[in-house]
């Protein structure tokens, strides 16, 4: 058993799951119903791959605008410039700029009509607003590049812009992504416009990106948060249901193993029929089972005292006596009388052994099939061999076949030969004993019936106690423990089956004992 534990200690499989042996059953609840929630929490953070997924869209978007406007602009007369401005800036909802080859700003589309759209001064927005900070918040957690602030220039000139610079020395569009002061993005597209040396900045403000993966966290996060507090509330209901009672059958377990009540009452829940109270009802009835087999124990213990105090006392007096008598006849008696009382004490210790260890023995044991005509015969004949029966006629019948049963036939022979051994005592010298076998309702029953004076009904029950002895007149005291019933009843019953007294049927006067087992079937 060492190195079994040894070994198990050592699998890594269990290493990996002995944390969760720290965990109380309501964390373990708690933590199986909220984590799936958690998991689904976690999907807001990766909204910012759908931001992305649109902010891809609109720099393609973007590109193609500044090559299309480009193309559009170049070679068109200056009026013309103007109102294509005013135009693709108004239905684009865009900004368009032309700077000249020198740098300086040559047409506008904000200064030729309304803007399409506007952007606050860092100034003028609220930067403890909850948008803007959620906005923040995620960008931390998701780890998000730090995009360059949107600031118009208080010079506007090609200079004062990246975008525009590279596209003027690389002849090729550019698209530069910056955060607006209002946590909204803003895109810039910087092209060349024909071969005179002029560039095109086009400025757009996708806010409904922002406000889109903004609704989304929102909805996302308070069905989260919602779905958190109610499974969080459920999974305290529901272990409050399972750790209350589970803590009441462990309190009652604690104080039955203390032994400081001897009445406690461990809670059998009879109002639940789920596994908990399967449970309880098991416990209860192990603990009921428990009390009745200390007991049994206790009584068993002090009636073993009680029998085994009387043969000592005898064998006792007798020693002592030795010694202080001459006369060869009182020392021949006194002898026969210590011999008797060891054969007794003995006995006892024989009959007090078999009598412990036959439940352990018959819970471990395999069963068998056992005939029990087969049985009966082969143990009468070896009585009458071995002269047992002492001038009693046995008479074995059967009715109905087979008699075969499940069970041990050493344990099975125990019970005959002690039946057959009551019925010689209380039978006369001349008398008759009947064993009948019977098959009834897939039952195969054993009925020994002797001659002697019966047992009245209010006593039939005391015989099977333990060291019960109410022996005939004449037999010699010591010669029975008074376990012999006892333990035939207790095989009876590991072998499922029950051993009990009745009067006899014909009338005649005897007692009956029925040895009562199931049939195995053919």
């Amino acid at each position: 058993m060492a190195e079994l534990g040894s070994v198990l200690r050592g699998d890594p499989r269990l290493e990996k799951l002995r944390w969760s042996r720290r965990l109380t059953l309501t964390s373990r609840i708690l933590f199986v119903n909220v984590l799936p929630l958690v998991l689904l929490g976690g999907g807001v953070l990766y909204l910012d791959s759908y931001r992305k997924q649109l902010l891809d869209e609109r720099f393609k978007l973007a590109l193609v605008e500044a090559q299309i406007t480009a193309e559009a602009l170049a070679g068109a007369t200056p009026q013309r410039q103007e109102a294509l401005l005013i135009q693709i800036g108004k239905e684009q909802r865009l900004r368009i700029r032309v700077y000249g080859p020198d740098g300086n700003l040559e047409s506008d589309s904000f200064q030729l009509a309304p803007p399409s759209f506007d952007l606050p001064e860092p100034k003028e927005v609220d930067q403890t607003d909850f948008a803007l900070r959620m906005d923040r918040w995620f960008d931390r957690v998701v780890g998000a590049p730090a995009l360059p602030d949107y600031r118009e220039p208080e010079a506007d000139s090609a200079d004062a812009w990246p975008e525009l610079v590279r596209a003027r020395e690389e002849s090729l569009t550019q698209i530069v992504l910056r955060d607006a002061p209002d946590g909204t993005h803003v895109i810039n597209a910087a092209a060349p416009v024909g071969l005179d040396g002029d560039t095109l900045l086009i400025t757009r403000n996708p806010f409904d990106i922002t406000q889109s993966v903004r609704e989304a966290r929102t909805t996302v996060s308070m069905v989260v948060l919602l779905f958190l507090l109610v499974s969080t509330l459920l999974s305290f209901f529901l272990a409050q249901t399972i750790v209350r009672p589970l803590r009441e059958l462990v309190q009652a377990a604690v104080r039955v193993r203390q032994g400081r009540d001897r009445q406690v009452e461990v809670p059998r829940l009879p109002d639940r029929r789920d596994e908990i109270g399967m449970l309880a009802r098991a416990i209860s009835d192990m603990t009921g089972a428990l009390r009745h087999r200390i007991d049994a124990v206790e009584s068993f213990a002090a009636d073993v005292a009680h029998e085994i105090k009387n043969p000592l006392a005898s064998l006792r007096s007798a020693t002592e006596s030795l010694g202080k008598v001459d006369d060869p006849q009182l020392r021949a008696q006194l002898l026969d009388i210590a011999t008797h009382d060891v054969r007794r004490i003995d006995r006892l210790v024989t009959e007090i052994s078999d009598a412990s260890r036959i439940d352990a023995e018959m819970s471990r044991t395999e069963f068998e099939r056992v005939d029990m005509a087969e049985l009966l015969h082969n143990i009468v004949t070896s009585r009458e061999a071995r002269g047992e029966n002492e001038g009693r006629e046995v008479i074995v019948t059967t009715e109905g076949e087979p008699h075969v049963v499940a069970g041990v036939g050493m344990r099975l022979e125990r019970i005959i030969e002690n039946l057959l051994d009551n019925a010689v005592s209380f039978s006369p010298a001349d008398g008759t004993i009947d064993a009948k076998l019977v098959r009834r309702d897939g039952r195969v029953l054993l009925i020994v019936c002797d001659e002697g004076p019966g047992i009245p009904e209010e006593k039939r029950e005391k015989v099977f106690h333990r060291f019960h002895s109410d022996r005939p007149e004449g037999e010699d005291f010591g010669n029975h423990s008074g376990l012999g019933l006892a333990i035939g009843r207790t095989i009876a019953e590991a072998h499922e089956g029950t051993l009990h007294v009745e009067g006899r049927r014909d009338g005649a006067q005897g007692a009956c004992f029925i040895l009562d087992l199931p049939a195995v079937a053919r």
